[in-house]
């Protein structure tokens, strides 16, 4: 018998607890308040054409006041779930915060929200997890996957590639000029004086030649110059991970040689920050060894930092690519690329070339 009592309050207070929770707001609510038809909300939020700016204003207003959230399945199932995927190699990187930022500014005043996913590997399981989320439009930073799975997917969604260099059929391109910055970064350093240039850069996975990622472009572009400047034979490509752990480890193992470098070429400001950390570590700093690095992230121009890096304006890659990409999802179906000149942030870390002492810099005969 008191068993049963328990069981009976336990059902009393779950319904009592069912009846005092809100339910949620539907659609209908949304009508019934604004005075107008289920169809009319749903044209105000669908932002589609032939809706009065009173009509709007009054089914906004509900919606505000009412707290409605449509359901992104729902939406999804009408042909749109307002929700774009942002696809990005992994977090913790400035740069790609800085895109992500863009993007947000963006999409500002518009109906759309970003679903961001990092990387596992080369990225496919991500893009792939996006457009199961039947997200509308798709925008990806992922060098490692093949061109012709993009052309593929894109023939199913809008898609637009931040820094790939490719020759697309069926997706959007926003790119930095990769030859153009890297060349302003050698002409900086050889004007300096430095022969004993090195560039410390990602795996050959993400440097392959023909493989037209900016890696690829960068580490092109500096055995270009180092051909050019008559210095090819210090040419010295360290590659590494893509942490600044990795950078440090690298750095500590370069400084280490007898031919020293009197300036390193990071591939990226994240890089640059492992191998400043190694050089202060080792005694050692601008302009025994100049650093710059790539994508003149926020911390680069910090006072304590103070890196020359390249800037490829992260923000203005992430805005322009959502221009891009509601221009796709608007209809528009011939491919573009756009490509943003970078311009080199010159800083302490740079400086002239110190001459090493006799007996010591044999190899610049």
């Amino acid at each position: 018998m008191l068993y049963a009592c328990r069981v009976l309050e336990r059902k009393e207070t779950t319904l009592s607890t069912e009846l005092s929770r809100p339910r949620p707001v539907t659609i209908q609510d949304v009508a019934r308040a604004a005075g107008v038809s289920r169809a009319a909300v749903s044209k105000v939020i669908r932002d589609a054409p032939g809706v009065s700016t009173a009509m709007r204003t009054r089914v906004n207003a509900a919606i505000d006041e009412l707290g409605y959230r449509p359901s992104v399945a729902a939406r999804a199932m009408r042909g749109a779930s307002y929700t774009l995927g942002l696809e990005i190699p992994r977090f913790g990187n400035q740069f790609l915060t800085q895109v992500i930022d863009g993007a947000r500014d963006a999409l500002e005043g518009t109906p759309y929200q970003l679903v961001i996913a990092p990387a596992h590997g080369e990225g496919y399981s991500a893009i792939e997890a996006l457009v199961d989320r039947q997200v509308d439009g798709l925008i990806a930073v992922s060098p490692l996957v093949e061109p012709a799975w993009l052309e593929r997917l894109a023939e199913r969604i809008s898609v637009v590639m931040i820094g790939r260099h490719d020759r697309a059929r069926n997706y959007d391109t926003v790119v930095g000029d990769d030859v153009s910055g890297s060349r302003e970064v050698m002409a900086h350093l050889l004007q300096l004086g430095h022969r004993r240039i090195a560039h410390v850069t990602e795996s050959e996975a993400v440097t392959a030649p023909g493989s037209r990622t900016p890696h690829a472009f960068r580490l092109e572009t500096y055995t270009e110059c180092m051909f050019e400047a008559g210095y090819a034979k210090h040419i010295k490509v360290v590659r590494t991970g893509s942490t600044e752990d990795d950078a440090y480890r690298s750095t500590m193992e370069l400084i280490g040689a007898r031919d020293r470098p009197t300036a390193i070429f990071a591939g990226h400001d994240q890089l640059a920050i492992g191998v400043l950390a190694a050089l202060a570590d080792a005694g050692l700093s601008a302009p025994e060894i100049s650093v710059v690095g790539y994508d003149n992230t926020r911390i680069a121009s910090h006072p304590g930092i103070s890196l020359t890096s390249v800037d490829q304006f992260g923000e203005v890659m992430g805005r322009k690519a959502i221009a891009m990409l509601l221009e796709r999802m608007r209809g528009r179906a011939e491919p573009r690329g756009y490509a943003l000149t970078p311009q080199l942030r010159i800083r302490r870390s740079t400086g002239p070339a110190v001459p090493r002492p006799v007996g010591l810099d044999h190899t610049d005969d």
